[in-house]
């Protein structure tokens, strides 16, 4: 799911980079984002837009494995039909794969059968040349999965580039996206290492996340309450989404900490814990003119006096 909203932001927010990377043409300045539920039956595409210029929808699909069902040559098809069935036009679609991996899935671009045969493109992001995705902000997060010897070179080098764009915003949006899909690639600890923390946590992508967390966590307890009445089931459902999001702010306030200003002693991070989900963001914000150990115990102690 993490890499979903991540990979489905970053289409929406760079439709052009996507298309100019994909068709290898400048693209019109009017694409067009399509809505990903398509007809008979329900079913979701991960990114659709309509590229006017080439008269053409491009069809992405982002996969860490190959693992699907229905299987993904089947799903390919199917959703080939269905667009095609509802706009009449040329169809190119693309499965990204981002994980590398020798299973014979990744290898796979067809459907075949008796009377059929259907291709569509597949890319294995760990063998593409870095350098058309190191020259576009929005291809950015991707270039970190991208064909290298060296990997943590390759880190660096776009650890450079998120650092040299000016507007603030996009700037912690992209460097957000690069963080969370190095995951697929790098440990924590050396994505840590070129990257800020709270420049994920102030980005709309992190807030995107989050948010999906806790409105899974209200799904997750309305299901289970609905068996048992649907005043418990809605008590539940708040409490598990609230929960789960003071939990992932915890831990990213812990991380965040740790990294400014080393380990802390236990009974500061026993104060830490039993604050709010509001006062967690306050200390998220506080903490970045903090110093030593002392400005955040005074914090802390100030704010309990109140």
């Amino acid at each position: 799911m993490t890499y979903d909203s991540t990979l489905k932001y970053l289409v929406e927010q760079y439709p052009q980079a996507f298309t100019r990377w994909l068709f290898n043409q400048e693209p019109a300045e009017d694409i067009e984002i399509l809505n990903t539920e398509l007809s008979t039956e329900p079913i979701r595409a991960d990114a659709l837009f309509f590229v006017r210029v080439a008269d053409a929808i491009l069809h992405l699909e982002f996969q860490t494995l190959p693992q699907s069902e229905p299987p993904l040559p089947l799903r390919m098809l199917d959703y080939w039909v269905r667009l095609y069935r509802q706009y009449r036009c040329d169809i190119e679609q693309v499965i990204i794969f981002l994980k590398p991996s020798r299973l014979a899935g990744v290898f796979v671009n067809q459907f075949t059968e008796r009377n059929l045969s259907f291709r569509y493109r597949v890319i294995r992001i760990w063998e593409c040349d870095p350098q058309p995705l190191l020259t576009t902000p929005g291809l950015l997060p991707l270039a970190v999965l991208a064909q290298t010897e060296v990997p943590e070179t390759l880190l660096s080098q776009v650890a450079a580039r998120i650092d040299m764009i000016e507007d603030r915003q996009q700037q912690r949006n992209l460097s957000a996206c690069v963080q969370l899909l190095a995951g697929v690639k790098f440990d924590e600890q050396l994505i840590q290492a070129y990257f800020r923390e709270d420049m994920m946590q102030e980005s709309v992508v992190y807030q995107r996340i989050i948010r999906q967390g806790l409105e899974q966590g209200l799904e997750q307890g309305l299901e289970q309450g609905l068996k048992q009445g649907l005043k418990q089931g809605l008590e539940q459902g708040l409490g598990q989404g609230l929960e789960q999001g003071k939990r992932n702010e915890l831990n990213l306030i812990i991380r965040q900490i740790n990294r400014r200003l080393g380990q802390i002693n236990p009974q500061l991070l026993n104060q830490i814990e039993q604050l709010s989900f509001s006062q967690l963001e306050d200390l998220g914000e506080a903490l970045l003119d903090f110093e030593t150990e002392v400005d955040l115990s005074n914090w802390l102690n100030q704010f309990r006096d109140k």
